[in-house]
Parts: C-alpha cells; sequence; structure tokens
C-alpha cells in the first residue's frame, strides 16, 4: 500500500519513500478540501524533518480555469493553489486538525521565477519544500499556524511561497459567522469586463464588472463555478479575490496576456456576498524600463478595507 492510499492514518507521511513515490496519484480530496479529483494538486507527501516535508504536485499544461498564460507560461496561480492545498494537508495529517475544521486564512504570499514556469512538453512535476512554524495551540488542539514553501521543478527553484492561518471548530465558525453561516451568492450578477481585457475568453470566468465608479470595479463571484467554487460556500474565498487583484492588475496596465509573478495578500475579514465589494487599483509602479508591474489592489466592503494584494505582473519583451 502506497503512502496516499494511507492517507486516513496520521503517521502515514513517516512512511520512508522515493522522490518518484511523491506523484503517483492524487491525495485524497477531502484534505485539500476540494470537491471533485480534477481540482486536487498534490500527489504525494514525505517527512523530511520534525517540522519539514516534501510534498510533490503535478500542474497540468490544460487546466480549465488555471489554463496556459500567453500559450507560452503554466498559470502561476496554480503555484498559489499547491501552497493552499499544502497548508490543508499539513493541518490534517501533521498537526491532527479535524476534518471538519474551518480554516481562515489571514495572509498568503508567492513569488515565482517567469522563466522556471516556462510551459514543457507534458505537466509540471513540482517538488515543495514545506517548514510549518508559529504553531498555536490551545487545549492541545491546533487554532493557528503558519508554513513557509519553496518550489522546485527539475531540480531548479521556481518560487517561493508563505501562509499564516487560524482555524476553529464548527460550532466556533458558526459562532463567529452568526447570520451569514450558511449564506448563499445572489444569482444576478453584474455584468462583467470585457474578458479579452483581463486575459479571458469568456464572462464566465471573469470576477470583475464592467462598469467604473470613481476608479473601482465591483467583485462578481458565481457560485456556479466549477473551480471558482469547488463546492459550497457562505463567502467569497481568498483565491477568488487573489484573481480579482490579478484581473484588475491586467485591465489597469492593458497588459491582458501578463504573467502574475507574485502576489501578496493581506485578508482582514470574509468578503461576504452581499453588500457589494468595491475593487481598486491604489497604486502602481509601472516603470517601463522593468517587466515586472507593481500594483497595489484593495478590496473595500461596507466601508472598510476587508483585503489588499500587492500584484507583480510581467511583460515578455516578445509578447
Amino acid at each position: 500500500m502506497t503512502a496516499v492510499l494511507q492517507a486516513d492514518r496520521l503517521d502515514f507521511i513517516r512512511v520512508d519513500i522515493t522522490e518518484p513515490e511523491l506523484f503517483r496519484q492524487a491525495v485524497p480530496r477531502a484534505l485539500v478540501h476540494r470537491a471533485a479529483i480534477s481540482e486536487v494538486l498534490l500527489t504525494g507527501i514525505r517527512r523530511c524533518g520534525e517540522d519539514a516535508f516534501r510534498v510533490g504536485a503535478q500542474w497540468s499544461r490544460g487546466h480549465s480555469y488555471y489554463g496556459a498564460v500567453a500559450g507560452r507560461w503554466h498559470d502561476p496561480m496554480l503555484f498559489a493553489e499547491s501552497i493552499r492545498q499544502v497548508g490543508l494537508l499539513l493541518a490534517h495529517e501533521a498537526l491532527g486538525i479535524p476534518l471538519g475544521f474551518s480554516f481562515l486564512t489571514k495572509t498568503m504570499s508567492f513569488d515565482v521565477n517567469e522563466e522556471e514556469v516556462r510551459l514543457g512538453r507534458g505537466p509540471a512535476h513540482v517538488v515543495l519544500e514545506v517548514t510549518l512554524h508559529d504553531v498555536v495551540r490551545r487545549r492541545n488542539v491546533v487554532s493557528a499556524y503558519a508554513y513557509d514553501v519553496v518550489g522546485y521543478r527539475d531540480g531548479r527553484r521556481i518560487g517561493w511561497g508563505s501562509v499564516t492561518a487560524n482555524c476553529v471548530s464548527a460550532s466556533i465558525y458558526h459562532r463567529l459567522r452568526g447570520d451569514r453561516a450558511g449564506a448563499t451568492a445572489p444569482r444576478d450578477l453584474p455584468s462583467g469586463i470585457s474578458p479579452e481585457l483581463v486575459g479571458r475568453t469568456c464572462e464566465f470566468d471573469v470576477v470583475l464588472s464592467a462598469d467604473f465608479d470613481n476608479g473601482t470595479r465591483e467583485l462578481r463571484a458565481d457560485a456556479d463555478h466549477p473551480v471558482l467554487f469547488d463546492h459550497p460556500l457562505d463567502h467569497i474565498p481568498g483565491m477568488v479575490l487573489m484573481e480579482a487583484a490579478r484581473q484588475a492588475g491586467l485591465a489597469a496596465l492593458g497588459l491582458p496576456d501578463a504573467l502574475l509573478v507574485g502576489c501578496g495578500a493581506e485578508f482582514h475579514r470574509y468578503v461576504e456576498f452581499d453588500p457589494p465589494c468595491h475593487v481598486s487599483v491604489v497604486s502602481a509602479d509601472v516603470d517601463e524600463a522593468d517587466r515586472r508591474k507593481m500594483l497595489r489592489v484593495e478590496f473595500e466592503q461596507a466601508g472598510s478595507l476587508a483585503a489588499a494584494c500587492e500584484v507583480a505582473l510581467y511583460q515578455s519583451s516578445s509578447a
């Protein structure tokens, strides 16, 4: 029996496995909070030290949402999603957090080397070196933790990432959410920005409204989207906010084929389905001599800052 198939055992990650074992099959979807098997990116894990782990991830060249960028790069949001899934996998399998708990991401950052995320002739097999730290326990149950990730492809470093998160039991989550627990998204969405302005081909994949209002757009979240809402949620998830930050940056710069090479997100509170959440590019460093364009995107809801992302976009000279 492989380590992956022993995922119901908390000690399965201590099994001594060889590197190819990291890529044999997807980890159980429940451990990374995915409903669809097709959305599971992680393929294996082994312990390398007390708080150090090595995790395999596979990136398809033709993901249904995070597909190839400009026909030449893997979408670095696959790296972000791999980082997100790593934290959940280790939470359950290394920290012993029960499956019924909810996770509240506080900060999430990543950065990639654009040369190392170029498409190859097959899927990318990525090794993630992960270090857990700042683990907080209350009554022997983990309530907060952080982790750092360094990604490698074919032995070359492709990027890094880091996350800080809290976790709570189902009962505490429902108490925190109050009457927002179980909220559902509205069926009527504002018209989306033209897909070609944000590197998309159809409005279904657009997460920003078409109309400006004092330099802002409205966040639009279609809960029927099979990737952005893989399973029912009562709020807008952080990955949707990061995607919205990317689309806001692409539109602001007029560079729909630019590559998102970095994002530093701070989530101050839940972003609700209503009232409207306003998305603004509040600052930008667009030095034409630098291929990396830096922008700050803010999310305001009910008169206060709910989240913010520092976004880095790369434009190839040949694009």
